[in-house]
């Protein structure tokens, strides 16, 4: 299987069997991200490599805006998309199977989870997996150590408060805290200031 037959799989939805063939997929490629990602975490690396090799990791362009504190851990690479001026702390773990869309202007903090995979609650079938995307919005700032699970949308603008557990959508212009994060306010969006 294809990478892009892969992802096609991935965006539909279909459930992955436990020794499928997109199983055996998903495990192949986490050996080519593991190798990137060792060369991103391994030594210093200036903005422009740094880049480079997030690039080589998801295979689509990075534009020169983005910016990455390593040490930075995926299981895929290929399945995530960021957007203008996004910022990466250190740290932080993408599980991007199911897919992980980042908007232009993105903060997000050390350690923060993505997390696209379910495993089936059933233990004969533990091994299968549901994907589901995450789609972060523009200008969203997501606080460390705060995990965001599958099939979640987070709106323009909005706050994930640190240490969160994001399991819902949250609407745009929204903060969230807690766990499970529930809304905390709605942030006043004065524009023109």
């Amino acid at each position: 299987m294809d990478t892009q037959t892969f992802i096609g799989k991935m965006h539909d939805g279909e459930y992955i069997t436990g020794g499928s063939e997109a199983h055996a997929h998903m495990h192949a490629a986490a050996q080519e991200a593991r190798r990137i990602t060792a060369k991103i975490n391994g030594r210093f690396r200036n903005a422009e490599k740094l880049r480079r090799l997030f690039s080589e990791l998801t295979g689509k362009e990075t534009d020169e805006s983005f910016s990455l504190f390593p040490p930075f851990y995926t299981d895929y690479g290929k399945n995530i998309t960021v957007g203008k001026n996004v910022f990466i702390n250190s740290g932080c773990c993408f599980q991007d199977q199911g897919g992980i869309e980042i908007g232009d202007n993105c903060l997000i903090g050390h350690q923060v989870v993505l997390a696209t995979l379910n495993h089936d609650t059933a233990p004969e079938k533990r091994s299968s997996m549901f994907p589901a995307p995450i789609k972060i919005g523009k200008n969203v700032w997501i606080g460390s150590h705060a995990t965001i699970l599958a099939g979640v949308t987070i709106g323009d603008n909005a706050v994930v408060a640190a240490g969160a557990v994001v399991n819902k959508d949250v609407p745009a212009d929204t903060i969230v805290g807690g766990v499970p994060a529930k809304r905390i306010k709605t942030i006043e969006n004065k524009k023109g200031e």
